[in-house]
C-alpha cells in the first residue's frame, strides 16, 4: 500500500526549521505548504517546541493536511499523557494527526531530561504498552494505534510492523528502504525523509 493509501499523499515536508520561526511564521508556512498540495507536514521533537503543542498550531493553522510528529521523544512525556494528547488532538482534527514515535538519544534523554536510557526495541515495547492501556482521554474515545515507529535499525522495523501503521526512516540509504519495506510488507506505511 502506497504512501498515498494511507492518506498521506504521495508527497510530503519534513519541517525541523519550524523550530526557528515564530508560531505566528509557522502557521503561515504551514497554510503555505498546504496550499501547494503537499499531502502530509512532518516535523521533529528535538530541541525546540513539545510536538503535541506543535501539532496543535499546525493542525489549527490548516484545513486538510495531514500533521504528523515524525519524532515524538518516549523521554518527552509519559504515555498515559502521550495517548491523552494524541485523543485530544486525533478528536479534534479527526482523521489528520498521525503520531511518530521515536526513542530519543542517550544525549537527551539521559543528560537533558535526566531519564535512564534503554535499548531501543525493548523501550519502545514497554511504552507502547502502556500507551495502548492509558486510562485517560476526552470522552468516547480509545486507544489509537494511529502511529508510525522512528525505525532506522532492525529490531525497531519489526515492532513499527508489529505494532504501529509503519516506519519512518531520516536519512538512511537506499538499501535500508529496501529492507524496511521487504519487513513492513505492502500494506505497511513507510515514510522515508
Amino acid at each position: 500500500m502506497s504512501v498515498r493509501a494511507h492518506g498521506l499523499g504521495r508527497v510530503g515536508i519534513w519541517a525541523a526549521d519550524f523550530d526557528h520561526l515564530s508560531a505566528s511564521e509557522v502557521r503561515k508556512a504551514a497554510d503555505a505548504v498546504e496550499d501547494l498540495g503537499y499531502g502530509t507536514l512532518w516535523f521533529p521533537e528535538t530541541t525546540g517546541r513539545e510536538a503535541m503543542a506543535q501539532a496543535a498550531i499546525l493542525l489549527a493553522a490548516t484545513r486538510h493536511i495531514t500533521v504528523a510528529s515524525g519524532m515524538t521523544d518516549i523521554y518527552a512525556r509519559d504515555p498515559v499523557t502521550a495517548a491523552a494528547a494524541q485523543r485530544t488532538l486525533e478528536e479534534a482534527f479527526p482523521g489528520r494527526f498521525l503520531l511518530g514515535l521515536w526513542e530519543s538519544h542517550p544525549s537527551l534523554a539521559q543528560g537533558i531530561r535526566g531519564h535512564r536510557f534503554g535499548p531501543a526495541p525493548a523501550t519502545m515495547r514497554t511504552y507502547l504498552d502502556a500507551l495502548d492501556n492509558a486510562p485517560f482521554g476526552p470522552p468516547a474515545t480509545v486507544a489509537s494505534q494511529n502511529r508510525v515507529l522512528a525505525a532506522l535499525d532492525p529490531g525497531m522495523l519489526a515492532l513499527a510492523a508489529e505494532r504501529a501503521r509503519g516506519a519512518t526512516a531520516l536519512g538512511m540509504p537506499v538499501e535500508y528502504t529496501r529492507a524496511a519495506r521487504a519487513v513492513l510488507g505492502d500494506d505497511g506505511l513507510l515514510a522515508i525523509t
